[in-house]
């Protein structure tokens, strides 16, 4: 095997396990990160981290307060730039309202790029924008950051090289050579973009940031990070590292915790700033201030984003636009906002049950309430805390089910939490979280069992993560406690570690359990095929509905899920475990949302994963809130009807073809629908000939195959020369007259050159004078897919298939036909639910092809 074959070997075996490696990676690194702060913090207790939390002045907490406010309007600033970048421009308002709540949960609830990008998704999609744009405006967020990131650490170093260089024990001349090295480099893209230039690295093309966007970059990512460190520094005991200094080294823990894909970073930020203040400043000052931190920088803008949105739940807004606008964007965020905010409840309750409650706490307690009762409610405190942890996923995607669990959840913690011990700060959190939950509770209306939900690999490690930080902090608590056996049984009102320990082993069977539950997914199973009283109950929809393609369900090889009150459908096949449905839902617009959850559910609860296939843009917003990803397949070509016309020298080649097949005998006529059966044979004869001179198979799922009931199910357009059918395509139309479009299109060997051409504007011209406004030419696969600043690989990959991919399929060739009817193109995607687009298409090549030996065999 040759080394170039091995490497695409490996990349295909990581692409197809990339969903469990990369949480495995994250577990190990996290393990790793846990050892190293647990063992820096030999000689620290429990009791000196709260002393130190409790001799943290209030100025220095207000201060701390106010670099949190400017970090984050500096971070809406990222938004704006982006979104100038683009060239779009929107309300200021509802911006720095999507940006600071993608912001709040992503640095809330780390992988920040996934969980911000839902945001902006949800929010921009709202706001106007196109499924490329939002995601371009991500790509320029993510890499802003990364690089504004490097571009700081550089400078601070430079400046502070000395004390960089004894932090770290490398030369002092290493530091700064390394941080000219990235100047450099830095300095040589924003040359490279002067004037918003493109520059071509190998196949893919970028268009930089002109001068002016990467200057306003620059010093928005300056002044964030400047922000979040003073944020840190100024909840610090003083030391006698200078602010430069302390700079550097914050921005070297933050993107370590990005680039580690820990949630949130949690554990590798810490042990980066313990191991570089650790000589400096006692160990106890700098853990009580990074709890302080975690709670200001990351709590705190997402307790205010919570109730942002409590208070338009609230309070019924004015009918100012700004203020509708916001309500359409309260309604898409609550519930990300909601999830988050039942992550950080949860994991609340998890570490408080691994924590000392206060000696007030228990003499009051031990006046009032028995023993048992304290026990008990400790115990299933945490229980419950792992258990709203879980549930933050479904409420993400509005399940009723996850709201109905996270509500009793939070409404039985917050009785607890007096039962348990007086823990004020804990009830007012949960209270929050609960009004929330209720004030929005008609925003969670898709019905759906939590039991048969499965969590995706990335839920499972932030939930064993969570589980795992819980024990490294009970080990850190209790260090000073030799273990025994004993302890396990000890009831006192005094017996703290026991108590920890009993909480820590429920949390971890209840966590280890959902999550076994979850990787252990059932088997995949097929639904039934649809019935004939099904089949026609779709078809009286098609009819009545405005996308001609739907009438592809005419060949009853599909099977079909209708919506609960029967007015809309999906049309779908199964391969391997792919559950595939084929364009958008069909019916009102109204009942397309939980139709798609339907479906996702549907898929999930059978051991399937659910992939759209050919979707228009419309459909986007609702498969990310189903948790899905999508990809673009191509462009479909609609001629606008209304506006055509042979005339003039726009269409002259086409008015060439027409006149040449005039000249050549060509006859066109429409066979409608009551009469096709009578030219079957006729049909059948060129379908025959067609197949066998392109050496290929009938299709199936996504195109017609020539079947009689389904040939003779729509009107029929013909080609004659003397009478006798040399070419034909079917009708595909609706009772709307809003598009039409054709299925199977075939000819015969001796048809005149040049008769598809003619064939298609004598049927625009049938359907213009019947009244059709538009006419569908199909789709041109991986056309548009341009190697443009922030095309993902899928695009890149595509745009060279599209360019070199003629051995295989006509790619340009389609494009190129299409092409002469000066169309309007408009973007196709594929959206897939926890596998590789790679698959997903492959599935669907095979579903359409007729399994693999259709695809090989043609």
């Amino acid at each position: 095997m040759s080394t170039d074959q091995q490497k695409t070997g490996l990349r295909e075996t990581f692409e197809n396990y990339r969903g469990y490696l990369v949480p495995f990676i994250i577990l190990v690194v996290f393990g790793f990160t846990t050892f190293a702060i647990y063992d820096l913090t030999t000689e620290v207790s429990y009791d000196d981290v709260l002393a130190a939390l409790a001799a943290t002045k209030a100025s220095s907490i207000l201060l701390a307060i106010f670099f949190t406010a400017l970090s984050f309007v500096a971070l809406t600033g990222y938004d704006l730039n982006a979104l100038s970048y683009i060239g779009k421009k929107l309300p200021p308002v509802p911006v720095a309202m999507t940006a600071f709540s993608a912001y709040a949960v992503g640095n809330t609830a780390g992988f920040g790029a996934l969980s911000g990008g839902a945001i902006r998704f949800r929010g921009y999609s709202r706001l106007g924008l196109s499924p490329d744009d939002i995601g371009r405006v991500i790509a320029f967020v993510t890499l802003a950051f990364g690089i504004g990131l490097l571009g700081v650490t550089a400078i601070a170093s430079l400046v502070t090289a000395p004390r960089i260089g004894s932090l770290l024990g490398i030369g002092e001349g290493w530091v700064r050579g390394i941080a000219v090295a990235i100047i450099v480099v830095l300095s040589a893209l924003v040359v490279a973009g002067w004037n918003g230039r493109e520059v071509a690295l190998g196949r893919l093309k970028l268009r930089l940031p002109d001068t002016k966007t990467s200057s306003q970059q620059f010093l928005i990512t300056a002044l964030d990070i400047a922000a979040s460190a003073s944020v840190l520094y100024v909840l610090l005991p003083q030391t006698d590292i200078g602010w430069p200094s302390f700079l550097a080294i914050y921005a070297t823990a933050v993107g370590a915790g990005v680039l580690s894909h820990v949630p949130a970073g949690l554990g590798v930020f810490e042990t980066i700033i313990v191991a570089a203040l650790g000589s400096t400043v006692d160990i106890d000052q700098v853990l009580g201030s990074l709890v302080l931190y975690r709670v200001i920088y990351h709590v705190l803008p997402l307790l205010v984003a919570t109730l942002f949105v409590i208070g338009m739940e609230v309070q019924q807004l004015s009918n100012h636009p700004v203020a509708s606008t916001l309500r359409k964007l309260e309604f898409r965020l609550a519930p990300l906002l909601l999830a988050a905010f039942a992550m950080i409840a949860g994991a609340m309750l998890v570490f408080s049950g691994v924590t000392p409650t206060p000696d007030s706490d228990l003499d009051f307690l031990y006046n009032y309430l028995p023993l048992p009762v304290v026990e008990g409610a400790h115990f299933l405190s945490s229980i419950l805390g792992i258990v709203l942890f879980a549930s933050a996923r479904g409420v993400s995607q509005r399940l009723d089910g996850a709201w109905w669990t996270a509500t009793a959840c939070s409404a039985l913690a917050l009785l607890l939490a007096f039962v348990r011990a007086v823990a004020v700060f804990e009830a007012i959190f949960l209270v929050i979280l609960l009004a929330g939950l209720l004030l929005s509770a008609r925003q969670f209306t898709r019905p759906a069992s939590l039991l048969r939900q499965v969590l995706t690999p990335a839920w499972v490690v932030a939930m064993l993560v969570l589980v795992a930080a819980a024990i490294t902090v009970l080990l850190f608590v209790y260090r000073e406690v030799d273990y025994s056996r004993e302890l396990w049984w000890q009831f006192e009102f005094s017996a703290e570690a026991p108590r920890g320990l009993r909480a820590i082993l429920g949390v971890a069977i209840v966590a280890g359990t959902i999550a076994i539950a979850s990787l252990l997914r059932p088997a995949a199973t097929r639904t039934a095929q649809s019935t004939p009283e099904e089949l026609e109950r779709a078809i009286s929809i098609v009819r009545q509905q405005d996308v001609a393609d739907a009438n592809v369900v005419r060949m009853a090889d599909k099977r079909l899920m209708f919506s609960t009150n029967g007015k809309a459908f999906i049309m779908y096949g199964i391969q391997g475990r792919s559950w595939i449905a084929l364009f958008d839902p069909v019916g009102p617009a109204e009942e397309i949302p939980e139709l798609v959850w339907s479906f996702v559910e549907e898929a999930r609860a059978q051991g399937g994963r659910a992939v759209f296939y050919q979707i228009s843009p419309a459909l986007l917003p609702y498969c990310a809130d189903a948790g899905m990803r999508a990809v673009k397949l191509g462009e479909l070509a609609i001629v606008d009807l209304e506006r055509f016309d042979l005339k003039g020298s726009r269409l002259a080649g086409l008015r060439q073809a027409v006149n040449k097949g005039l000249r050549e005998g060509l006859e066109f006529d429409v066979i409608e629908q009551p009469d096709v059966m009578s030219s079957i044979e006729d049909l059948r004869r060129v379908s025959d000939t067609w197949l066998a001179a392109h050496e290929t198979r009938e299709k199936t799922f996504s195109l017609g195959a020539f079947q009689d009931a389904y040939v003779a199910s729509q009107p029929v357009a013909v080609l004659r020369t003397q009478g006798k059918i040399v070419a034909f395509a079917t009708l595909s139309l609706t009772e709307t007259k809003q598009e039409a479009t054709v299925d199977l299109m075939r000819f015969a060997p001796d048809a005149p050159r040049g008769s598809m051409d003619f064939l298609f504007v004598r049927c625009m011209e049938y359907l213009q004078a019947a009244g059709y406004r538009t006419f569908n030419l199909g789709m041109a696969p991986l056309s548009g897919m341009a190697q443009r600043e922030a095309a993902p690989v899928w695009d890149r990959i595509g745009s060279v298939i599209f360019e070199h991919g003629e051995r295989f399929y006509n790619f340009k060739g389609l494009k190129a036909f299409k092409t002469k009817f000066h169309p309007h193109w408009e973007p196709r995607y594929l959206a897939v639910a926890s596998v590789s687009p790679a698959i997903a298409m492959v599935d669907a090549t095979l579903l359409i092809g007729g399994g693999l030996r259709g695809v090989v065999g043609k």
